[in-house]
């Protein structure tokens, strides 16, 4: 047996495939999230991404789910958003198979219940991995059946039908999928609309031979910069491996802050409906909630990670959430987190005037920031608490724990100082009013916590 704590996340299921994961485990995973979801949903629809172990694992879920006696509705390759479009749609619990942007010789589970809403630790997932550690109990009844489903272009329909781009001035946008799941929703999604899309690595391969298909990383964003330059393209798109996030670059080739987009999305989803509520985790700039404010919405401020955004969103009524991780989550698409559906808004946004994207991008972006900082530390805590007992008691310095460490430093500079889940990591953001100001905070942070 794999030690199971060290694959189920906060938030999914994820290991090194014939290590951690194997068939075996994972008809055991399908089989305790079917006794998870019994009550509230007939059957679990199931998608994967187009890594090799991808489908074998798959069809491994699904055995688990019909041996306690739910069906299958197997929807085949997918995006995640795609996955959470049918669950949603389908009113129907789900499974995701994907290890996102990490190597190839990962996999992983993405879990939702009836509707798109979030499995997690404290929300099913540690449930399910006790289940699966004490052995899961045999069904003694009629085993469920599977059934195949194709749903790309309902959701591709679905999405058009939230965004209006049908008005929009021709556009010519460079599209990189990384060789994930963009380059099978991409093609159907757009068609139809005045774009001309210029693909790059659209052939669905899990192995990722041209980069890491992760576009917060800068080095995977290089080619896509450089192609838009070289096209004369109004913008560029960036996906993940499982195409849930997009990261979006203007005309010059240059990266746009998600925060920007953000903030963006947020004034066009606050026009139809005014006063609505935002959601924003605590490292999106402070652009963001000025924004929303100005706007006339209300901002809410919550950690980061999906499950909180999703929470926060059901508790508010919240139309609209965004991460600075490129998560944009929409009421409109049951509170599930869809890059697309943040991509087209940007387009239409884009396509509904005359100027390039820096110059509509531009009053969305206030602050300088560093981007995250990673620092391998052997005491996350004792680090933590040297950096507080640092800034503590300063004039005008206000800290506050809601998600690690942030301290706000009253001249407009702010950081937030915050563990990893999964690794002996602290993550540092960091943003003031000028970059001479980001880089000198975050040499004094770094001081501390780097000893």
């Amino acid at each position: 047996m794999s030690d199971l704590s060290a694959i189920v996340k906060a938030y999914d299921i994820r290991g090194v495939v014939g290590e951690q994961l194997n068939a075996g485990l994972v008809r055991d995973f399908g089989a305790a999230f079917a006794l998870l979801v019994k009550p509230e949903s007939p059957a679990v629809v199931i998608g994967h991404d187009m890594r090799e172990s991808s489908p074998e694992l798959a069809r491994a879920f699904a055995d688990g789910v019909t041996s306690q006696g739910l069906d299958v509705v197997s929807i085949g390759l997918a995006s995640t958003d795609q996955l959470y479009f049918a669950s949603g749609s389908l009113n129907l619990a789900g499974a995701m198979f994907t290890a996102s942007h990490n190597p190839a010789r990962y996999n992983g589970i993405k879990m939702c219940r009836p509707g798109a809403a979030p499995v997690g630790q404290d929300s099913g997932l540690a449930e399910i991995r006790d289940t699966v550690d004490e052995g899961v109990p045999a069904f003694d009844g009629q085993p469920g059946s599977i059934t195949e489903r194709d749903v790309l272009a309902d959701y591709a329909a679905y999405l058009r039908g939230l965004v209006d781009l049908l008005g929009s001035r021709p556009l010519k946008i460079v599209v990189d999928a990384g060789n994930g799941m963009g380059g099978h929703t991409v093609p159907t999604v757009f068609e139809g609309l005045p774009i001309d899309i210029v693909p790059m690595y659209f052939e669905l391969d899990g192995s990722f031979p041209n980069h890491e298909a992760n576009p917060l990383d800068p080095k995977n964003l290089v080619d896509l910069q450089a192609k838009v330059r070289e096209a004369g393209a109004d913008a560029g798109l960036a996906f993940d491996g499982d195409a849930d996030r997009c990261f979006v670059v203007d005309e010059r080739g240059e990266p746009v802050s998600p925060s920007a987009i953000t903030a963006l999305v947020a004034v066009r989803e606050l026009a139809k409906e005014p006063g609505a509520t935002i959601i924003h985790n605590l490292i999106t700039s402070h652009a963001v909630p000025e924004i929303v404010t100005e706007h006339g919405g209300k901002p809410v401020r919550t950690r980061v990670g999906h499950s909180f955004i999703k929470q926060e969103m059901a508790r508010t009524g919240a139309i609209f959430g965004g991460e600075h991780s490129a998560h944009y989550y929409f009421r409109d698409f049951w509170r599930a987190d869809t890059g697309m559906l943040a991509a087209l808004h940007v387009l239409a946004a884009l396509g509904e005037q005359d100027g390039p994207l820096s110059e509509l991008t531009r009053e969305y972006q206030r602050y300088a920031a560093s981007g995250e900082v990673n620092s391998t530390v052997d005491d996350q805590v004792a680090r933590q608490l040297a950096v507080k007992d640092a800034f503590s008691g300063r004039p005008g310095v206000t800290i506050d724990e809601l998600d690690g460490l942030t301290v706000q430093l009253g001249d407009g500079a702010w950081f937030n100082l915050r563990p990893s889940n999964t690794e002996p990591l602290l993550r540092l953001n960091v943003e003031a009013p000028n970059q001479d100001a980001v880089r000198a905070l975050t040499d004094e942070v770094l001081a501390i916590v780097r000893g």
